[in-house]
C-alpha cells in the first residue's frame, strides 16, 4: 500500500467529519492528563499526546498491551511472540532503551536493559486509559523518556463487582481470569488474577504467563492512601529470539513486580503528592532449553524509590515541582553486582497571556547519577488557542539517556559491552495543530531530532563476529504524523472511525549500516485504522488495519477483527488476528503468527 492511500484516508475522514452535525459524548473534554505535575485537561496540553480510553481498549480487538499499542501511529512495538511474552517498545524511532513506561506515574525503567520494559505491562482488564506522550519528555519524567513516555492509568476502585473470563483458540491457547472489586466503608479494592498459555504457533514458541494485580484505597474518608501491587511472570520458548537464527532452542523466564504507596495533600492553591515504591525484575535465559549448562544468564534488578511532586497556583500561573530519588541494584552472573543512585529535581511554570489564549511552559529537570555525574534537560512548550476547537502548539527540548548495564558490561561470544560509553543526547523540536469537536478530533505534527552518541553494537568489519557497544557519531530523525477520529450514528447506535499515519526518516551519519547489530530499522511509513460499529443493540464488531513499511523496504499489511455479543450478564467474543495470513517479521529472525482465532466468554455480576 502506498503512502498516498494513508493520506487519502485521512482527508476522506476529515471531509466526513463535516457531513453531519449530531452531538455525541466526547470523553476527551473531561480527561485530565495524570502523567504531568501540572494537571491539565487533555485539550489544553501543548504537546502531542494520544489517549487510549477504556472504550477504545474494548474496541481494539487486542488481548494485551503490546498488540494494543501497535494500533497507534508512531508507536513501533516489535514482538518476538504472542501474548506480549517478549516485545520491544519504540516511539518515533530510536531504540527500545529510549522509551519510558509508567504505571500510575511510577517509572518502570530497568537498569539492566530496555528489553524488559514491556515485562511490566498490565492486563487490559485493569486499565482505565493509556496516555502516550510523544517527543522529548526528559524534563517531565527524567532521562529514560528520550523519545517519549507511556503512562498506564489503572482503573479507579469500582462498586462491588465480579467478572470471570475464559478463552480458547488457535495454537492451543487457554486463557482464564477473574476480577473482583469491592467497596467497603473506609476502603476499596480491586483484585485481578489471570493465566494465559499456548502450545505455540511453531516449534519452541509455547508460553505460560501469569498476571496478578491489586489496587486498594485505605482511609478513603479522610486522608486516602492508595496502594498498587503487581506481579507478572512469563515463561516462554524463544525460538530465534536472540543471538542467531539457528538458536531454535532458546528459553526465557521473566518476573516483574511493583508495590507503591501514594497519597495527596491539597489546599486551595497547593497540591503535594508523595509516593514510595519498590520495583523488581528477574530474567533467566538459557541458550539450550534442555541443557542450561551450555549457556545461562540470570539477572535480578531492584529499584527502590521515593518521590514528591506538587503544583502551586498563583496569579502568575501554575508552578510544577518535584524530586525523585531512587537506587538501582543488580545481581547478575554476567553483569556482576552493581548499584546506581539517582536524584532528579523537576521545575516548570505555566504562564498564560492574551486573554488566556497563549500558554508558555518552560521547564527543566536536573539529574545526578552516582556513576555519570550531573545532567540537565531543559525544555519549552508553547500553545496558542485559535478557537475553542483549534489549538496550535510547539515544543523544544534536550534529552539524555545514560547507558544500561547491558550496554556497559554485557559479554558473550558475539557481544562485548563498553564501560567507556558516553551518554546519549539529543535536541528535539516539534510543531503541531489540534482540532476538537463532539464529532471529530484530529491532529497534525511535524518533528525533528538531532542526536549524538547514540549507542549501538558495532563490529569493525564484516568478517568480525564480535559486536562492541559503541557511540554512533550523529543521527538525524525527522517526520510528521496525523491522527483523526470521527464519531457518527447509524440507527441510533454509536460508530467510530479512527485513522493515524506517521512518516519517519532517520539518517545514521558517518555510519556503515552493515556493521551495526541494531542499525535503525524504523517504521518509515506506519498507517493504522480502526472501524468500530454497532448495528444491533447487543452486537458490535471492530475491524483494525495496520500497514507498515520499514527503512529496509520490508512492508506488510495486517488485518484484525473482533465480534462482541452481549446477552444480559454474559459477553461472548470472537477475535481474529492476521486474518489474511500476512507473512512478516517485526524483530530479528522471528516470523509472526499466521492467521488465528480466539473465542471468549465473560460473566459479570454487579
Amino acid at each position: 500500500m502506498k503512502t498516498t492511500f494513508a493520506l487519502t484516508a485521512f482527508i476522506m475522514c476529515t471531509f466526513m467529519s463535516h457531513a453531519q452535525q449530531e452531538q455525541q459524548k466526547q470523553d476527551l473534554d473531561t480527561i485530565v492528563v495524570a502523567s504531568t505535575r501540572i494537571n491539565l485537561p487533555f485539550k489544553e496540553n501543548s504537546r502531542t499526546i494520544n489517549i487510549i480510553s477504556a472504550e477504545a481498549i474494548k474496541n481494539s480487538a487486542a488481548n494485551n498491551i503490546a498488540d494494543l499499542l501497535q494500533q497507534v501511529a508512531g508507536i513501533d512495538v516489535r514482538r518476538r511472540g504472542t501474548a506480549g511474552s517478549q516485545a520491544d517498545l519504540y516511539i518515533r524511532g530510536g531504540s527500545f532503551d529510549q522509551t519510558l513506561l509508567l504505571i500510575d506515574g511510577v517509572k518502570m525503567n530497568d537498569v539492566q536493559t530496555g528489553h524488559h520494559t514491556m515485562n511490566a505491562a498490565l492486563p487490559i482488564e485493569v486499565i482505565e486509559r493509556i496516555e502516550i506522550i510523544k517527543g522529548p519528555a526528559a524534563r517531565i519524567f527524567g532521562q529514560n523518556a528520550f523519545n517519549g513516555a507511556i503512562n498506564i492509568v489503572t482503573k479507579k476502585v469500582l462498586n462491588n463487582t465480579v467478572s470471570v473470563k475464559a478463552e480458547t483458540g488457535s495454537f492451543g491457547q487457554l486463557n482464564a481470569g477473574v476480577t473482583i472489586a469491592t467497596d467497603l466503608e473506609n476502603s476499596s479494592h480491586i483484585v485481578h488474577v489471570d493465566k494465559m498459555s499456548s502450545a505455540g504457533y511453531r516449534y519452541n514458541t509455547d508460553y505460560d504467563n501469569s498476571n496478578f494485580f491489586v489496587k486498594s484505597v485505605f482511609n478513603k474518608d479522610k486522608k486516602a492512601i492508595e496502594m498498587i501491587a503487581t506481579f507478572q511472570e512469563r515463561k516462554f520458548g524463544a525460538n530465534g529470539f536472540y543471538a542467531r537464527e539457528s538458536g531454535t532452542d532458546q528459553y526465557e523466564e521473566t518476573q516483574n513486580s511493583l508495590i507503591a504507596f501514594s497519597t495527596q495533600f491539597k489546599t486551595e492553591n497547593l497540591t503535594i503528592k508523595p509516593r514510595i515504591y519498590w520495583k523488581r525484575n528477574q530474567d533467566e535465559y538459557v541458550y539450550l532449553r534442555n541443557d542450561p549448562t551450555v549457556y545461562r544468564n540470570l539477572h535480578i534488578s531492584n529499584k527502590i524509590g521515593a518521590e514528591v511532586n506538587g503544583s502551586y497556583r498563583s496569579k502568575a500561573g501554575i508552578t510544577g515541582f518535584g524530586i525523585d530519588m531512587s537506587e538501582d541494584f543488580i545481581t547478575s552472573n554476567n553483569l556482576g553486582d552493581r548499584d546506581r543512585f539517582m536524584t532528579t529535581l523537576f521545575l516548570e511554570h505555566k504562564f498564560k497571556a492574551l486573554d488566556n489564549k497563549l500558554d508558555i511552559t518552560p521547564g527543566v529537570a536536573v539529574t545526578y547519577f552516582s556513576d555519570f555525574d550531573f545532567y540537565a534537560f531543559p525544555g519549552l512548550d508553547v500553545g496558542y488557542k485559535i478557537s475553542d476547537a483549534v489549538k496550535a502548539y510547539g515544543n523544544i527540548g534536550y534529552t539524555y539517556r545514560i547507558p544500561t548495564y547491558t550496554d556497559l558490561f554485557y559479554n558473550d561470544p558475539s557481544t562485548a559491552g563498553n564501560p567507556d560509553l558516553e551518554v546519549e543526547e539529543a535536541f528535539a523540536q516539534e510543531i503541531g495543530i489540534k482540532y476538537f469537536s463532539p464529532r471529530f478530533s484530529g491532529s497534525v505534527a511535524v518533528y525533528n531530532r538531532d542526536a549524538q552518541n547514540l549507542i549501538d553494537f558495532i563490529r569493525p568489519n564484516t568478517t568480525e563476529t564480535v559486536y562492541t557497544a559503541t557511540n554512533i557519531t550523529e543521527v538525524n530523525t525527522k517526520g510528521f504524523e496525523v491522527d483523526a477520529a470521527y464519531n457518527f450514528k447509524l440507527n441510533t447506535f454509536n460508530q467510530t472511525l479512527a485513522v493515524g499515519y506517521n512518516f519517519l526518516e532517520d539518517d545514521i551519519l558517518n555510519q556503515n549500516k552493515e556493521l551495526s547489530r541494531y542499525s535503525l530499522n524504523t517504521l518509515k511509513h506506519h498507517f493504522t485504522t480502526r472501524l468500530s460499529t454497532q448495528l444491533f443493540k447487543n452486537v458490535s464488531h471492530n475491524i483494525i488495519y495496520k500497514h507498515a513499511q520499514r527503512t529496509t523496504g520490508d512492508s506488510y499489511n495486517v488485518w484484525d477483527a473482533s465480534l462482541v455479543v452481549n446477552v444480559k450478564q454474559l459477553e461472548f467474543t470472537v477475535t481474529a488476528s492476521n486474518i489474511f495470513n500476512a507473512d512478516y517479521i517485526e524483530a530479528g529472525f522471528v516470523p509472526m503468527p499466521p492467521s488465528n482465532i480466539l473465542f471468549g466468554m465473560r460473566y459479570s455480576l454487579n
